[in-house]
């Protein structure tokens, strides 16, 4: 009787047998959904975040053209802001998603774009919807 397995065993055993294979199918199926879902919205962030940035770029490049039309020595000030805010966007890391200080980065971003806009006396508000992103005055 050694070699036989016991029937009433296999009976007793079976809830927890099936608890087993249903949490290691279901452990199996949620890893492939959460890995799809993650990748979703680490898009919808990128996006997001990419939109935002080519905004204050353009908003940059459109201010450094007028302010080159205009007086030089009246405007330092706004031309040194601008050109700071310039170049923390162009050292953002677009391409690296595992930088650690993606966010910090961006709120410099942010802040040396609200200080720009302070010295030009500018209002802005950027929105980013289902439509798209912009930025209006």
């Amino acid at each position: 009787m050694a070699g036989r397995p016991d029937l009433f065993d296999a009976v007793v055993m079976a809830d927890e047998r099936f608890h087993e294979e249903g949490y290691q199918e279901g452990y199996a199926d949620g890893s492939g959904l959460g890995l799809e879902e993650g990748r979703q919205l680490g898009t919808a962030q990128g996006a997001r975040i990419g939109s935002e940035i080519g905004c204050y770029r353009g908003f940059a490049c459109t201010w450094r053209c007028l302010l080159d039309s205009g007086a030089p020595e009246k405007d330092s000030r706004k031309r040194k802001v601008l050109e700071a805010l310039m170049e923390l966007i162009q050292i953002f890391p677009y391409d690296d998603p595992t930088y650690d200080k993606l966010h910090e980065d961006l709120d410099r971003i942010r802040g040396k774009f609200r200080q720009l806009c302070s010295l030009l006396n500018v209002q802005p508000d950027f929105k980013v919807g289902v439509e798209g992103s912009g930025l209006s005055f």
